[in-house]
């Protein structure tokens, strides 16, 4: 019988959020509020009082906010995580004697029974709560007991059924044979978790120089120019030295032509693997003169991790026991039948020698994280152990909080949750092949109205050098405008791969959602200072979404019914209410579409008939609305969407 509490009365469930039990932690920005239900019960007729309890981990005091009865013995309350690292929470409760004795005192109030022993009752709980006390709290308490105690019944009586009775006795709370729950944890990271705006390109493509591959130098002013155009992350596909063994020629051919330059993801030739540059980009030195060059400009440089060695990387020869050899003696490459990928080597995790393999592999991040980089895009993370990932996660959050991980993930759902509940801060999503107003909102609503908004960051990309979508393929420029519009607005974490997609170069390999000449296996040389209609409309959501925090979360969306499918709206505001977001996109690329949108008023906290200003942030454009219907057009020739500031009761 030990291992019970006998007096402990109250049953603490379904305490929410939680991620598996509280396994893994749940998500949050450093700021944000943790909404946490709990359903609590007692025996008999007693009252309840509870508490939120919360602490970064590792302090040794527990601090408290309330825990409100909502309704069905449900109760809810919440708490702010006010600085990156981890937090927990509990959830504790408690049989309130001294609440139960103050409401049925004013039932017996209100029935006219004689209150003498009550009040003699409601003393003696004042006199627990002074011994309790100190200081300003204990003479509170004193005076109000001295009221109890007084020769005059009426004073008494009106003293021990005042609402100062209540507040001194949910302020001074007696607990005695307190129920505490399980401590459940909040993985607090900055603010680029949450909200980043991405832009790959191929360093190798950089050269103003048609006659030469670009170089480090050559990206600083494409930097400089990314930063104009508000981008916050740079991602660079794999820097390392490029494999010459079964190296990749154009189009993927498996036969290379001299001077090709092969796949940046078949990392490792005799200039060396993981840690090392390839000499045709720069030094080691002039990468980390980028990296805070980049920085300058309010850039942070984001690093490929490819878990992956050509047949030319050192670990082959210096570490056999990390790859497969097969019966021939040659070394398994990569296959995702029916494609081959003969110039990459996986990485053998089921090896006895694990253990040091680990260590290398984290050896790599710790490596790139003190030469100044972040941020990691991790190439196929579903394609090596949870375990590991779990564990070098953990090894980072404990040693390196601020450095952030992009899971590049595209496959089964279950496995994308996966890595996120172990530590990936953010993750590619499906976003890339939901076209219509359907699959958009079913997506979105999965996204940010299930147990994934806990733990699961979806970073919206409309194309990536692997992926080229039917739907941009062989398409003009308002194609690219309205998927663009779509990720930058509904995702708060968004990126696109360029200049081929501001440039609208989308020819596909036939039958496939592949670009023909891709970047991945030649180098291209684009005229970086063309402008493009694409430029204005990105610098101009750029804009838009750093000067409105309604765009800083993915999850504060609400879908706004419209009686055209071809019309999508959205409401977002911040925690405050401070900043309101209304955003309508025309869904089709090629023909003005108009129709009604109903305003969520409730979620607005605007009733019918009041005022609605609304000013449109892509060209400044007013308008007045009082009505929760309301008519929209939009012509993708002039405007591919509306963001509406929007105002309750505007000064005219």
């Amino acid at each position: 019988m030990k291992k019970y509490e006998p007096r402990a009365r109250v049953v603490i469930e379904n305490i929410l959020p939680q991620v598996e039990g509280g396994k893994f932690p749940i998500k949050r920005i450093a700021g944000e509020a943790v909404y946490v239900t709990a359903d609590m019960i007692a025996d008999g007729h007693d009252e309840i009082s509870a508490r939120l309890m919360y602490r970064k981990t590792g302090s040794k005091k527990w601090l408290e906010s309330p825990l409100n009865h909502i309704e069905n013995d449900v109760w809810e309350g919440h708490f702010r995580v006010d600085a990156e690292g981890e937090f927990e929470y509990a959830v504790t409760g408690w049989v309130d004697h001294a609440l139960t004795w103050f409401k049925g005192f004013q039932k017996k109030l209100a029935a006219g029974d004689e209150l003498g022993l009550d009040i003699k009752i409601g003393a003696e709980f004042l006199k627990e709560m002074m011994s309790t006390n100190k200081g300003s709290e204990k003479s509170t308490i004193a005076d109000l007991l001295s009221k109890l105690e007084s020769s005059d019944y009426q004073l008494a009586v009106e003293a021990a059924s005042s609402e100062r009775m209540r507040n001194v006795i949910e302020s001074y709370p007696l607990r005695h044979f307190s129920t505490i729950s399980a401590s459940y944890f909040v993985q607090v990271d900055r603010l680029k978790a949450s909200f980043s705006a991405w832009y790959e390109f191929f360093p190798r493509s950089a050269s103003p120089d048609p006659n030469r591959p670009g170089t480090f130098k050559d990206c600083e002013p494409i930097i400089n120019r990314l930063a104009q155009l508000g981008f916050d992350t740079v991602y660079f596909p794999p820097v390392h030295p490029v494999g010459v063994a079964h190296r990749k020629g154009k189009n993927n051919s498996t036969t290379a032509m001299p001077n090709e330059p092969g796949s940046p993801w078949a990392i490792g030739a005799v200039e060396g693997g993981h840690t090392a540059i390839n000499p045709v980009l720069g030094t080691l030195e002039e990468f980390e003169h980028l990296i805070n060059h980049a920085k300058s400009q309010g850039i942070e440089i984001a690093m490929d991790l490819a878990y992956q060695c050509s047949p030319d990387h050192p670990w082959v020869k210096e570490h056999p026991s990390w790859f497969k050899w097969r019966p021939d003696g040659t070394v398994q490459y990569a296959e995702n039948p029916p494609k081959k990928y003969q110039d990459v080597l996986p990485i053998y995790f089921e090896t006895d020698d694990w253990e040091n393999l680990w260590k290398a592999l984290k050896g790599v991040i710790e490596f790139w994280i003190d030469k100044g980089i972040k941020i990691f895009r991790v190439d196929n993370p579903h394609t090596k152990p949870f375990v590991f990932w779990e564990w070098v996660m953990a090894e980072m959050r404990r040693d390196h909080p601020e450095v952030l991980f992009l899971s590049e993930a595209f496959t089964r759902p279950k496995i994308m949750a996966r890595l996120a509940k172990i530590g990936f801060h953010q993750s590619y999503s499906y976003f890339t092949w939901r076209k219509n107003k359907a699959e958009i909102t079913e997506y979105l609503t999965q996204l940010t109205e299930t147990e994934l908004r806990e733990y699961f960051r979806a970073n919206f990309w409309p194309n990536t050098p692997d992926i080229l979508p039917e739907y941009l393929q062989n398409t003009g420029i308002n194609h690219a405008a309205m998927r663009y519009v779509l990720a930058a607005t509904l995702s708060s974490n968004y990126g696109i791969y360029g200049p081929v997609y501001e440039y609208c170069v989308n020819q596909p390999v036939p039958g496939k959602e592949e670009y023909f000449d891709s970047e991945k296996y030649e180098v291209r040389h684009w005229d970086w200072r063309l402008e493009s209609p694409m430029h204005y409309l990105i610098g101009k959501i750029n804009h838009i979404r750093k000067q409105n925090e309604a765009f800083h979360t993915t999850f504060n969306l609400k879908f706004c019914e419209t009686d055209n499918p071809m019309i999508l709206a959205f409401y977002k505001a911040t925690e405050d209410g401070s900043n309101k977001i209304l955003v309508v996109i025309n869904l089709d690329p090629s023909n003005k579409q108009s129709g009604w949108i109903k305003l969520p008023l409730q979620k607005m906290s605007v009733k019918e008939g009041e005022l609605i200003g609304l000013t449109d942030l892509m060209d400044h454009s007013n308008y007045r609305w009082n009505k929760q219907w309301n008519y929209v057009e939009l012509d993708p020739q002039l405007l591919p969407c509306h963001i509406f500031q929007v105002t309750i009761n505007p000064h005219h």
